[in-house]
């Protein structure tokens, strides 16, 4: 028989348990070696069952048809908000360099925009870019979602210069086979140590309930120490899903993969769509930022599938 222990729920790598101060994460890119735009917004649609091929090299199951639980996410194109120049891992300048309406709902939009030419300062170590999604292109909302990202390129300022002022279509982006997912979990509001910490019940005839930590500690020195499980928040927390497999890339208007009555709580997809393999953190409707893997294993890199169709519709 196997040992009746197990080690307690709750990693203080988190912590506080508390709510998330942005729906939108950001993400750290540092060490991430792909070219080109690091990121991308996405907003998660639902879940549903997908037909893919195995095409994996010396797999058990290669060139037979496989049924994977699939996510599937819709990323509307992005544009530029602003360009900031950085010195000394400090902002130095922030030129910005659009003049959307769906912006005023969000921020302070200065009536003209300077040259952008003239406003490039004479000396500084990084430029990233603050980017905001078109929500309004599809049926989740109107209000976009900003988030600061980092481009990986020779000369970073004659990447972003043409980019200025058009959409950016997430086709280059999703080249990458291996993604890592930040976003949000499905907030479940208060819960007792029972339920968010995964603490034991315990017996049924114990005084002053079941569903309670037996002891919070000793008499002296009379305190509560912050390792003790406790009601609190549950959910609505920052999370990161590392190398996520991309099964397919697309367009709506190339192949259309809407269910019938389209997805619950979400409704139809009307730009592009990335469905990845597993699921995804967070309800639908849900903000997601999508980077390239920054520490992909072999395992993963070595899997491949052949997308067919989705099942669900």
């Amino acid at each position: 028989m196997g040992k009746l222990s197990r080690p307690r729920k709750g990693s203080l790598q988190y912590w506080p348990r508390k709510r998330a101060s942005r729906l939108l994460p950001s993400a750290n890119f540092k060490h991430i070696s792909a070219k080109g735009l690091l990121g991308f917004i996405a907003y998660k649609a639902g879940m549903a069952s997908a037909s893919v091929k195995d095409q994996t090299d010396k797999s058990l199951t290669q060139k037979k048809q496989l049924i994977l639980p699939v996510t599937i996410l819709e990323v509307p194109n992005m544009k530029i908000f602003s360009v900031r120049f950085y010195k000394n891992s400090k902002v130095l300048k922030d030129v910005i360099v659009s003049q959307d309406k769906e912006l005023k709902h969000k921020l302070k939009i200065p009536k003209t925009l300077n040259d952008f030419e003239k406003s490039i300062p004479n000396e500084y170590d990084d430029v990233r870019i603050i980017a905001y999604s078109l929500p309004k292109t599809t049926f989740v909302k109107k209000s976009p979602d900003l988030i600061e990202l980092q481009i990986n390129a020779e000369n970073k300022l004659e990447f972003i210069k043409p980019l200025i002022g058009k959409e950016i279509s997430p086709d280059e982006f999703f080249k990458n086979d291996l993604l890592d997912v930040h976003g949000l979990t499905r907030g479940k509001g208060m819960q007792g140590p029972i339920k968010r910490f995964g603490a034991g019940l315990r017996f049924h005839k114990s005084e002053k309930g079941v569903r309670k930590i037996g002891s919070i500690g000793p008499w002296h020195p009379a305190h509560v120490m912050f390792r003790v499980p406790m009601a609190g928040q549950m959910g609505f927390f920052t999370r990161t899903h590392y190398n996520i497999k991309k099964l397919y890339f697309g367009k709506i208007s190339e192949k259309d993969i809407n269910l019938k009555s389209g997805f619950p709580h979400y409704g139809r997809i009307k730009t592009s769509y990335v469905i990845l393999k597993g699921s995804v953190q967070g309800t639908a409707k849900r903000q997601i930022l999508l980077t390239p893997s920054f520490r992909p294993t072999k395992l993963k890199q070595k899997a491949k599938y052949e997308f067919v169709e989705v099942l669900n519709k």
